[in-house]
């Protein structure tokens, strides 16, 4: 199945609400479903494994289909301050994206939300904005949820960024999901609850419940 998103064949970025709010496990599941390309800009963390490793892990996928880092951090900390202690800067001429074919698709994972800070001017929107791609928010489901999730709605559409719409991560809660819907004016696409095994079958099964234009 190929998704189509606003003109934009397949390819879109995943941001987050917050850090540990499940984008990784989001665009597993989509990278399995849509047998996408996936690409990581920026990962921080690096000293104890990459979101590109863990994707490759639990989808089986061959090394063709994974674009390498543009930047590759060591420790788990914000980029800004993670480049820092590595001694270089995020140079945002560095972010194109990859070259691959018109027909394929492609997913872009951020590093937290679209606040973080890349470099002493850029935040995490800039660098969506500049790659000219739509934007699909993942959230957690439990309390706080609302505030965090139309938070970054408001500083997305401050910039013209298409948002697709939101994953929910967690037990469901109708009432946040409907408040998300209501006040943000998005969909909320799929929500995915707690997943005991994480492997190929389980990430087919979670794409199977999102819910978007597809062709």
């Amino acid at each position: 199945m190929k998704i189509v998103i606003r003109g934009f064949p397949g390819r879109f970025f995943v941001t987050g609400t917050d850090t540990d709010v499940g984008k990784t496990l989001v665009c597993a599941a989509l990278m399995t479903g849509m047998k996408a390309f996936y690409w990581k800009p920026v990962q921080s963390g690096c000293v104890d494994g990459t979101d590109t490793k863990w994707i490759q892990d639990v989808t089986g996928f061959p090394d063709s289909m994974f674009v390498p880092e543009t930047y590759r951090l060591d420790l788990p900390l914000s980029p800004h301050a993670a480049a820092d202690h590595d001694g270089v800067t995020i140079d945002m001429s560095e972010f194109h994206l990859p070259d691959i074919s018109s027909d394929s698709s492609l997913i872009v994972e951020g590093a937290g939300g679209v606040m973080v800070p890349l470099n002493g001017d850029f935040l995490m929107k800039d660098l969506i904005k500049q790659l000219d791609v739509p934007v699909l928010v993942v959230a957690r489901s439990t309390l706080g949820t609302i505030n965090h999730t139309l938070l970054t709605l408001s500083a997305l559409r401050a910039e013209s960024i298409p948002v697709i719409g939101v994953v929910l991560n967690g037990e469901k809660n109708p009432v946040n999901r409907a408040a998300i819907e209501h006040y943000g004016r998005v969909r909320v696409v799929a929500e995915i609850e707690p997943i005991p095994l994480i492997d190929h079958a389980a990430l087919l099964d979670v794409f199977a419940g999102f819910s978007m234009e597809t062709s």
